[in-house]
């Protein structure tokens, strides 16, 4: 199931879309067809388009630094993905540090007395450790004492990380449990929905930002490029994520 979930949306971003454009095109001698994929693809590919959509997808949300931040009764840090380097150590490295190093900046701040990591499990390499149990180590390295971390059991998206992480806290404490949210700017909109839904208080506290404020439109923001056209894949993901989690609400 969580493979249909995540497979499904390809066929509806703009590279899927694309595809079946042109192969339906070709395969019904249709020119209109083939041109509309081409041009879909070419605007998806452009930092002006790009840069728009993933505005929208982070919400139009701004950088807030650590002192600004609310108080919480806990830090909770989204996994975001780790890949296992080629070699017989098997080394897990960073796939984003950003929502790592918000979520100790914020302890650090004194703005949480616990600091929640998820754990995360790494697709194609099952025996290696979940991120959450990666991170609490690097943030006791970094001095946050071993007994104000937390971290979950293995968990496979969101939805589970919001799950998993409402039983941990709502089992300490009587009162409505207030956290403090940390991932990735464009990730939030859809992250926090689900942490109020599964029964939190949720103060947003995005990172990771992949918008880049810029001075103004150049040539280059109308060729296309494949990191712009990763972000709109992004930002289209996300957008689909949302609707799908509201529609089956309802």
């Amino acid at each position: 199931m969580t493979s249909l979930h995540k497979i499904l949306p390809v066929f509806f971003l703009p590279f899927g879309v694309t595809f079946i454009l042109i192969l339906v095109g070709l395969f019904l001698r249709r020119r209109a067809l083939i041109w509309a994929g081409i041009v879909i693809l070419w605007l998806s590919s452009t930092p002006l388009i790009s840069s728009c959509l993933m505005r929208a997808a982070e919400g139009w949300a701004e950088r807030t630094p650590v002192a600004d931040a609310p108080a919480a009764d806990a830090i909770v840090v989204l996994s975001a993905g780790r890949s296992v380097a080629p070699g017989r150590a098997a080394i897990n490295e960073w796939g984003d540090p950003d929502r790592f190093y918000g979520g100790v900046e914020l302890f650090q701040a004194e703005k949480a007395p616990l600091l929640v990591f998820t754990g995360g499990w790494t697709p194609g390499h099952p025996n290696a450790p979940l991120e959450g149990e990666i991170l609490a180590g690097c943030a006791r390295t970094l001095g946050v004492p071993a007994d104000r971390i937390i971290t979950t059991g293995l968990v496979t998206n969101t939805e589970d990380e919001a799950r998993a992480v409402t039983a941990l806290l709502r089992g300490r404490q009587k009162t409505l449990p207030r956290i403090l949210l940390v991932t990735s700017a464009f990730h939030m909109p859809r992250a926090q929905q689900l942490f109020v839904r599964a029964g939190l208080v949720v103060l947003p506290f995005p990172v990771d930002f992949q918008y880049s404020r810029g001075d103004g439109l150049s040539l280059m923001d109308f060729l296309p490029s494949s990191s712009a056209l990763g972000q709109t894949q992004t930002a289209v993901r996300e957008a689909y994520g949302i609707l799908f989690y509201r529609a089956r609400s309802l």
